[in-house]
């Protein structure tokens, strides 16, 4: 055999297995999904970002807990029900979780039906069956008091699961997730977990808050787009939906925009989008601060460390939901 046709082939040989890794699709991330389903309206677009971006999220399951908006913990596993049933997935599990909070609960865990059982020993189960080296991400976008428990009952699922939360106008006080449970809040900066928070920042650009549609983004951009039902789905307002954009838009007109322009926030939307994209947002590692009382309290010098997600690049992460309605790939368990 000539001695140029040698070379070429041993290099064709050496440049294959680049070649086949470059062809390897991405590893999915997987995701349990804890929401206050029934709250607002921001959850079930969050909900929806997650389950039709399937080529990205390997989602285990979702989770619901009750927070002082939206009724009790069955209302908010009905909106969550209506919202997966949209998005058409099948199969997937769906987990009532805590009426109650994180302090009130957890004397009871040894109860055979504690509030939140069901929730809480899902998420124990898939976070001891995740695969070392892959973490099992964890994303409240309500309260954290399912994600306290399960921690609480399970110290051992520490090592196996990262927390990406959305909550908290931290360094300011309050904030709705934070304010609903803040003992929850509390454990979960206490426990040796790596946890993440995607803050809120009511009324500051540098916040969730700053990711905000107006009416004519909802009609233009979501309207009559995801998959379609082949059964139509009652929304929580009476009326019947073939599409999540569909129901999208009657959430919005149920709801009072306001700001200058008229325009409502999609907050969790955000923390899907940094799990997805962590580029449309900025992140640093810092040392964990403590909530004493409703206010926080830096500890720059704490040995254990939380990130915190801010300035959110707010077209870029709405484009990309209004094309992931438009192009879904549904979740498959």
């Amino acid at each position: 055999m000539p001695p140029i046709r040698i070379l070429a082939l041993v290099a064709a040989a050496l440049l294959l297995p680049a070649a086949m890794l470059a062809a390897q699709p991405a590893r999915r991330i997987p995701v349990i999904v804890d929401t206050d389903a029934n709250n607002e309206l921001d959850d079930q677009h969050a909900l929806a970002y997650v389950l039709l971006n399937g080529d990205t999220f390997d989602v285990k399951g979702v989770t619901v807990n009750a927070t002082r908006g939206g009724g009790d913990i069955r209302s908010h596993y009905e909106e969550a029900r209506r919202v997966m049933a949209l998005c058409g997935v099948a199969g997937l599990q769906l987990h009532a979780g805590a009426n109650g909070s994180f302090e009130a609960i957890r004397p009871t865990m040894r109860q055979p039906d504690f509030d939140g059982k069901a929730a809480v020993d899902f998420i124990i189960a898939r976070a001891e069956a995740q695969p070392a080296g892959t973490p099992l991400v964890l994303l409240p976008i309500g309260k954290l008091t399912n994600i306290a428990l399960a921690l609480a009952r399970a110290p051992g699922i520490a090592k196996k699961v990262r927390i990406v939360w959305l909550g908290s106008n931290y360094p300011a006080p309050g904030e709705y997730n934070q304010d609903n449970d803040p003992e929850s809040v509390r454990y979960v900066l206490s426990t040796d977990v790596p946890f993440e928070m995607v803050l809120v920042r009511y009324g500051t650009p540098s916040g969730t808050d700053a990711i905000r549609v107006t009416p004519e983004d909802v009609k233009a951009k979501f309207a009559g787009r995801g998959p379609r039902a082949t059964t139509p789905v009652m929304g929580r307002h009476g009326e019947a939906f073939s599409t999540f954009g569909d129901y999208s838009v009657n959430l919005f007109a149920h709801i009072t925009f306001d700001r200058t322009p008229p325009s409502r926030a999609l907050y969790d939307v955000g923390a899907v989008a940094v799990l997805k994209n962590p580029a449309w947002a900025s992140a640093r590692r810092q040392g964990a601060p403590a909530l004493i009382d409703k206010h926080w309290e830096d500890r720059a010098d704490n040995p254990r460390t939380i990130v915190i997600w801010e300035n959110f690049d707010r077209d870029a992460i709405v484009a990309d939901f209004a094309r992931t309605l438009e192009h879904p790939v549904v979740a498959t368990p």
